[in-house]
Order: structure tokens, then C-alpha cells, then sequence
């Protein structure tokens, strides 16, 4: 290896570069929330390009690469862990194995991204290897994202999306979107070590003035639509979720949050997602409603929620639909969907949208067949899958706008949460986000900031035990309940932006950046050597 004579830190680092590797990657996950120690995340990427950069060989630059992001995404992902304790079919010490099982696979991609680059720029110097390793990177956010599916949480731009009540990268989120922003800021963080080991002070500090402005840059102002809202957080805790005892308890007091306080012709009401235990709709075999809140009758559930709602409102809540089939020559519930459905005043229900980004072992479990007989369920009970949905859509709910709707999951999935070509006024964003630990719900939140920036759309986040926010077109949080209480906000939906560059161009305008930081990384390359060739 290279420069082994290096004396301290770097020293160190060169002769244990697993370890190092191990290290920074778990240090880069600092930046992320609840933490958002971003200079951490910083400076830990940074430094890793550098040693990257430093890497023996290719088997040394992928291993290097690999053990950084299980470094990573283990930190990252540690509520995941916390998900197990809230099932009894599996013993919740697995969660702790799975966390760092996961994050074995996820860690390939930034293994591949490092292995690219060290092979494409070994012989040039720091600058436009991190370029390099910017473009790569933006390519590895973006496989990650639907390769096998696909699982996008904790795209390094989260770091920075800022403060809530400022917009952070989501003033640039627009214009370049969140995997390409991933790619920038890991190429700046490279770029920044480069300057500070050459002594360059003055790029250096106009590079880090220019983060800091981005990141603490004031939010523009609060423009609100004319839809009155009120958004409720019920704190119905995971471990009394799905207690039939509790059923009517919990039917009561989300209804006393949603309680109208004055006269409206026309007002939203947001529920989180498992918002009722009821099932609402007819035709199901009668064994089905027999726990529900209602006295087993769909049509009168649909009435008292209407009532509670009160004239002029239309809710949006969680639910739950059945998917009846017939089995050993009976009918009975082969899947299931979790979906959001508008319920009107007077009880009826208007267009459902169905959940189509499904979590593996969440809500589903693949290779059933296979995993159910060693013991292997799913986190969610259940004895049936849920069933995939058709996509975004736009559904159009007349007085009270057109709705984009994604169920908690499904909102980080960068350039999918908007139906192509039916642009909707604001997106409804319900999740349950009660079994994800202390880490979860502040991550969560921020990637909601992040596709509202991007799309330049209002997300509406109603959850079970928080964090529930109001979401402006910028990014920025103008209302929000904390974790763990029982809560409404009331307000205007905040008004839409017009279309942004990313809601137009899509991954297009991903690719576009990884090819300018490419182009970046060959210009950086060939004007050193041209220096290299003056000064010998």
C-alpha cells in the first residue's frame, strides 16, 4: 500500500483499512436523524474517499467499500431491530441479527461504487477520483432504490436536509434530485479532504461556506391553499394495536380528536394508517366482522365515522381491504390490502388507493412456502400477504382537491410517489410508525421532507404515535405533534409549487448529474496532469 509512511491517524489508517472503513462508515450514519451530527457524516465520507482512493488493489478497494457500508446501513437501520420486540411469533433477539444481515447485502453497492472508481481513477489525484466516486455513487442510490425491488431508506443526502423549520438541501432537491444530491455531497465531502490535505484553504472554505448556506439558508414564505385540514395523531401505541378489547377505547378517542370546532363548508380530516381496525366494506363472510367496533356491521361503522367527521368533511384514513377466494370449499380471505379510503359525511366510501410498495417480511413474506415451516413469519400478523397495489394515482376528491396518496413506507422511494402525467395538490402520507424505535420516525419524517422539496408538493404525514407534520412544497415542517402524544393540528393545506425540473425529467435528471460529475471527474483529471506536465 501506498504512502504507509504516513504517521499518525492517516498512518493508522492505511495499515487497518477494514477497521478504518468499519469505522467511518458507522460515523457517516451519524449525520442522520434523530443524531444529524452532518459534520460527522461529513467528514467521515470524506475521509473515506481517501482511503478508497489509498486501496491496494481491486480486492481491497471493493472490501474497503463493502465493510463501509455495513458500517453504515447497520447504525442507520437500527430500528429495524426494534420491530422485532413488537411480534411474538419470532424471538426479538433476531432483530439484532438482522439488522447487520441486511445491511450485508446493502453494503454491495457502495462496494461497487469504490471498486468502479479505484479502477477508473487510481492514478489520478484525490480531486477527480472523488468526482469519480460522486458519479458512482449517485448509480449505486439508484440501483439500491429498486433492485429486488428496491429499499431506498437512508440516501446520504439526509443528512442534510436541515433544520425543519428551514429547507436544507431541499432548495436544491428540485433541481437535482435525491440519489444525484447523494452523489454531490459525497464528490464535495471528497473534495473538501482533497483541499484540507493540499493545504488549499480558500476553495476549502468557499466549499464549506457553501454547505453551511445551503443547509441553514432561511425557508421562503408560508403559502397556504384555502382547504381547511385537520390532522389527527391518535397515539394508539403498537403494543395495544391490535387488542380487540381495546378496539372501542381507541375508536372514541380518535373520534373526540376529530370532532369538528366550528362550521366549515368543507374540511380534511387525515387519520394515520391503521387509523381503524374495522373492515368497511360489504360482501365479506360474516366471521370477519365479528370484532369490530361497530358491532359487526360495516354499514353503520361508515355511519358513526360520518357523523364524527361532521357536514361539509371528508376523511382520509388507513384500513385494511380483504381479498375473498375460496379454499378447501369455502370462501375466505386469501390476502389482503392495506390501503387508504375517503369516507364522506354520510358514510359512503369514495375511491381506495392501494398500498403498491410492499415491505418484504413487513407485509409479506417471501419464499412463504419455504421460511413458514422453520419458523419464519411475518412482522405484521397475520396468516395471508398483503397484495400489491397498481401504483401512485391521483385520485380526485372534488371540493377537497386531488390527493396523491403513499402509505408509510412507500413515501421514500425518490421519483415514485406521483402518478405520471396527474400532478395531484398535496400527497397523503399515513404510516404507523409506532414499532420503529427512537431512529425511525425522525428518518421517516425527513425523507417526506425530501419528496416534498423534490416534487415541489405539500405532504401530509398522519402517523399512529408521531411524528406527524404539515409538509410545505419546500421541504419545510409548519406544524407537526411529537412523538407519543394524542394530538390535531388544524390548518390550510399548504399550497403546491409549479412542477419542478426532477417532477419533469424524473431519473432522467439523475443520470444527467452522474454523467456532469463524470464529465467533472475527466476535466478535474486532465488539468492536473497539465499542471503535473508545466512544473517537471
Amino acid at each position: 500500500m501506498k504512502n504507509e509512511q504516513l504517521r499518525g491517524v492517516p498512518g493508522w489508517a492505511l495499515r487497518h483499512p477494514r477497521w478504518s472503513a468499519l469505522v467511518l462508515g458507522a460515523g457517516a450514519a451519524l449525520g442522520f436523524q434523530p443524531l444529524h451530527l452532518w459534520p460527522v457524516a461529513l467528514v467521515a465520507i470524506g475521509v473515506f474517499v481517501w482511503l478508497a482512493h489509498k486501496s491496494a488493489g481491486r480486492k481491497d478497494a471493493f472490501l474497503n467499500g463493502w465493510l463501509f457500508g455495513i458500517g453504515l446501513f447497520t447504525v442507520t437501520n437500527n430500528w429495524i431491530a426494534t420491530a422485532f420486540t413488537y411480534q411474538g411469533e419470532m424471538p426479538a433477539i433476531l432483530g439484532w441479527a438482522a439488522v447487520p444481515l441486511l445491511s450485508l447485502y446493502l453494503a454491495v453497492w457502495p462496494a461497487f461504487a469504490t471498486l468502479v472508481a479505484w479502477m477508473t481513477g487510481r492514478r489520478g489525484n484525490l480531486l477527480p477520483f472523488a468526482l469519480a466516486f460522486g458519479a458512482l455513487w449517485v448509480a449505486a442510490e439508484w440501483f439500491r432504490s429498486w433492485v429486488f425491488t428496491g429499499y431506498a431508506w437512508g440516501p446520504f443526502s439526509m443528512a442534510f436536509i436541515g433544520p425543519w423549520d428551514r429547507p436544507g438541501i431541499g432548495r436544491l432537491l428540485p433541481f437535482v434530485g435525491t440519489y444525484a444530491m447523494s452523489g454531490v455531497l459525497v464528490a464535495a465531502s471528497g473534495a473538501l479532504v482533497a483541499f484540507a490535505m493540499g493545504r488549499r484553504w480558500l476553495p476549502m472554505g468557499a466549499l464549506l461556506s457553501l454547505v453551511l448556506a445551503v443547509i441553514y439558508w432561511p425557508a421562503g414564505p408560508d403559502e397556504r391553499g384555502d382547504l381547511p385540514l385537520t390532522l389527527v395523531q391518535p397515539n394508539l401505541q403498537q403494543e395495544e394495536m391490535d387488542d380487540p378489547a381495546l378496539y372501542e377505547e381507541q375508536f372514541q378517542n380518535i373520534g373526540r380528536l376529530s370532532l369538528p370546532q366550528r362550521r366549515l363548508d368543507r374540511r380534511l380530516v387525515l387519520w394515520p394508517e391503521s387509523g381503524i381496525p374495522d373492515y368497511l366494506r360489504d360482501g365479506y363472510p360474516e366471521r370477519y366482522y365479528l370484532q369490530m367496533t361497530a358491532g359487526g356491521d360495516p354499514d353503520f361503522a361508515r355511519f358513526r365515522i360520518g357523523k364524527v367527521i361532521g357536514e361539509g368533511s371528508l376523511l382520509l384514513t388507513g384500513a385494511m381491504d380483504l381479498e375473498i377466494g375460496q379454499r378447501d370449499e369455502r370462501e375466505t380471505a386469501v390476502g389482503a390490502y392495506n390501503v387508504v379510503t375517503p369516507i364522506y359525511a354520510d358514510g359512503t366510501l369514495g375511491e381506495r388507493y392501494s398500498k403498491a410498495h410492499l415491505v418484504p417480511y413487513g407485509e409479506y413474506l417471501p419464499m412463504r412456502a419455504l421460511l413458514e415451516p422453520i419458523g419464519l413469519s411475518r412482522l405484521v400478523p397475520g396468516a395471508f400477504d398483503f397484495l400489491p397495489g397498481p401504483g401512485p394515482q391521483t385520485i380526485d376528491l372534488g371540493p377537497w382537491g386531488r390527493a396523491g396518496m403513499q402509505i408509510c413506507y412507500e413515501i421514500v422511494f425518490s421519483g415514485e410517489v406521483v402518478e405520471p402525467g396527474d400532478r395531484p395538490d398535496y400527497i397523503f402520507n399515513p404510516s404507523n410508525d409506532g414499532w420503529f424505535g427512537d431512529f425511525g420516525p425522525p428518518q421517516h419524517l425527513a425523507q417526506a421532507r425530501m419528496r416534498a422539496a423534490e416534487e415541489g408538493i405539500p405532504v401530509l404525514r398522519a402517523t399512529t404515535t408521531g411524528i406527524s407534520a404539515v409538509i410545505d412544497a419546500q421541504g419545510v415542517v409548519r406544524e407537526h405533534i411529537g412523538r407519543n402524544v394524542a394530538g390535531r393540528v388544524d390548518t390550510m393545506v399548504p399550497s403546491a409549487a409549479p412542477p419542478t425540473p426532477f417532477s419533469r425529467l424524473g431519473h432522467w435528471l439523475t443520470l444527467i448529474w452522474g454523467a456532469v460529475l463524470l464529465g467533472a471527474s475527466l476535466v478535474a483529471k486532465r488539468v492536473h496532469a497539465r499542471y503535473l506536465s508545466r512544473n517537471t
